[in-house]
């Protein structure tokens, strides 16, 4: 009986060469490729949601890329002529602003001498009769001697408001600074048109003429 059994089951065992209940190969590989043919579905199936959204994004981009960013360098270049003519209108109202305030301090200086010249002018007379009382014959020594003082301040002031006095004895008549009221002959060795004489003492502020000198010049 037992040999019966063993024959039975041996034809197959010889047959397949393998263990009883074990699937032959050809049945195993269409498995496995079924198998792996799931798998690759299933990451085509994962792999879907992305191309899909990668398409929607797609369709957020328009079709005129190239031409809107022509027109916005367009616009980024309008805008930067733009600046520079800002600027530049900012830099010449600066200048012309520069310009205005000098030009005013100029004639404020300018308007500030002619009214000192104008002062020094109208003082000149008193300074002409300090120096006829300076220059006077008296017994009193005190008299001289304060109005030789008082003359002697006014010549401080003058010169720290830049007064001076022309020098004209002994120079070439100059008429830009003096004015010839009379003519003397000429001493010997003396040319003509010297000054022989100061009539009157003539004064400049800050190099300009506030009185011209009164002279006698060589004939």
């Amino acid at each position: 009986m037992a040999q019966q059994e063993k024959t039975a089951a041996g034809p197959g065992a010889a047959e397949t060469g393998r263990p009883a209940g074990e699937q032959p190969a050809a049945q195993a590989a269409p498995e496995a490729g079924a198998e792996s043919g799931r798998a690759v579905q299933d990451t085509e199936a994962a792999d879907a949601p992305v191309a899909q959204d990668a398409a929607d994004a797609g369709q957020d981009v328009p079709a005129d890329t190239a031409a809107q960013l022509a027109a916005a360098r367009q616009k980024a270049d309008e805008l930067q002529v733009q600046l520079d003519q800002a600027r530049d209108r900012l830099l010449r109202t600066a200048a012309e602003f520069d310009n205005f305030r000098k030009r005013s301090q100029r004639e404020k200086d300018a308007a500030f001498g002619d009214g000192l010249a104008h002062a020094v002018a109208a003082l000149l007379p008193v300074l002409d009769t300090l120096e006829m009382a300076a220059a006077a014959q008296t017994a009193d020594d005190n008299y001289k001697k304060g109005v030789q003082m008082t003359l002697q301040k006014a010549g401080e002031v003058f010169k720290k408001l830049d007064v001076a006095e022309i020098e004209a004895l002994g120079k070439e008549f100059d008429p830009g600074v003096m004015n010839a009221v009379m003519q003397q002959p000429a001493p010997e060795g003396t040319g003509a048109g010297v000054v022989l004489q100061v009539l009157q003492k003539g004064y400049t502020h800050a190099g300009k003429v506030i009185r011209h000198a009164s002279v006698a010049v060589s004939q």
